[in-house]
Formats: structure tokens, sequence, C-alpha cells
């Protein structure tokens, strides 16, 4: 299989796993997008990790692959390619990129479509779609404009160049750098701090601010004030506030 989903300790980790490069091709985009959608279904995955190994996340699409397809069969393809991601930034629940070495066109695009990124201080992140005579298709020309604003976004899109692990940071386009060795561990470690917190709240949570993101401030807030009073019907809201005032803040244990 060319990306497996194995679960430990309430942490679903999504490894693409198709050498030498990760390069996403069709097969690929199918396969992650059925196991995107089984990790949301999934009680026993709390939280999840995208991963494509200690060397490399995934350096983009197949470039092979692509260059067969004329224009009615790309038509026919793109929105299954957009698809795909958009099952990974839609599990309802937090995701974490751990990004090792290249991350570029479509890999870029699927660290993108996590809550939360963790560079390798080896890492190299960038859209390189417009050296090809092509544009982001797999959501990095609305993705990525969202996080880093559209002026650093066009930069990198307009030009194609890479960016390393400490300018990617900068930019906003990763949140933490680390080692190399420790990627996985830290992205993992984040993840499974949050598998222990309450699943409907975090839900709640990531729901309200992508859907503001996406939307005007009106509707948003309306989002976020019915999760807000709809989570006072949870045992998880019960047991918070009643740990909070016997016991003092964040000892809360949730099921």
């Amino acid at each position: 299989m060319t990306v497996n989903l194995e679960v430990a300790d309430g942490v679903g980790t999504l490894r693409l796993d198709r050498p030498p490069m990760n390069a996403l091709d069709i097969a690929t985009q199918d396969r992650l997008k059925e196991l995107a959608e089984e990790a949301a279904r999934r009680a026993d995955v709390r939280a999840v990790v995208i991963y494509g190994g200690e060397k490399v996340f995934a350096a983009g699409a197949d470039i092979k692959e692509m260059q067969t397809m004329d224009h009615t069969a790309m038509v026919l393809r793109a929105r299954a390619l957009q698809d795909a991601f958009t099952a990974v930034a839609r599990i309802p629940k937090p995701v974490a990129a751990a990004v090792t070495g290249y991350a570029l066109g479509g890999g870029c695009e699927l660290a993108l479509c996590a809550d939360y990124r963790i560079a390798a201080d080896n890492a190299r992140l960038g859209q390189p779609e417009i050296l090809l005579g092509l544009i982001p298709g797999a959501g990095g020309t609305q993705r990525l404009a969202r996080l880093i604003g559209p002026s650093k976004a066009k930069d990198l899109i307009f030009t194609g160049r890479q960016v390393k692990a400490d300018e990617a940071l900068a930019l906003g386009l990763v949140d933490r750098v680390v080692p190399a060795a420790e990627v996985y561990a830290e992205a993992h470690a984040w993840a499974a701090r949050l598998a222990r917190g309450p699943a409907i709240a975090l839900r709640a949570a990531k729901e309200a601010v992508d859907t503001g993101l996406e939307t005007d401030i009106d509707t948003g807030l309306a989002v976020e004030r019915n999760w807000f009073a709809g989570l006072f019907a949870t045992e998880d809201r019960e047991r918070g506030m009643r740990s909070f005032v016997t016991e003092g803040p964040g000892k809360a244990e949730f099921l």
C-alpha cells in the first residue's frame, strides 16, 4: 500500500510509503482519501499525524504520470485530486504534519491540510508547479494564501522557489522546527496530548476556526455561538467544569 494508517495511543499515523520520494500518483491520492475518511470515522483515532518517513515527506505529484494526461483527462481527475486533500483537511480531529526532507508541490499542499506543522531542520518546502507551466492544483493557491497571506503566497507560487525550514518558520508556513531525528516523535507527542482532550470540543474548535476562515465574521460567530452553547450538553463539559471547581485548572480527564 502507498499509504498506511497505524493507530496507537489514540493517535492515527497516516504514513506515506511510496519510495523513494513519496510521489503522489493517482493510486496514492485515492488511498489517502480512503484512509483520511477512515481516520475521521474511527472512535479509537482521536488525533492524526501525517508522516512521510525519515528522509522525505512528499516530493510532489508523479510528473511522469501527469505527463501522459491531456486536458480531458485532467478535467476528469482534478476534482478527485482536490477531494483527496480535502478529506485530510476535514478530518474533525487535531492533525499534525511531521515534515522531513522535501515537501514540494502536492507534498506542500498535503502539509497545508494539517492543523499544525512540525518541520525537520533539513526540510524544504515549496510550490514549484509554475516551473512546469502549471499552478498548484490540490489546494495550494487557497490554503497557502489563507495561512501566510496573499503576497507571501504569491511570491512562492509565482517563483516556484523552495524555502528552507528557517524561512518556512519565519513565513508561518511551519509552526516549529526541530532536529530531523525528532520530527515524528514531536508530532506524535503533540497529537497524543490532544488525543487525551475533549474530543467533541476539539472538533467544535476546529470547525469553528476553519468555517470562520471561509466565510464572513457574522457567520463565523454564529458557528462559534452554536457550538459553544451545544457543548454545555456534553459529559466532557461537565467533567471539565467539575474538575476545575474541585481540583483546579488543567486536571480534568476526558473519556
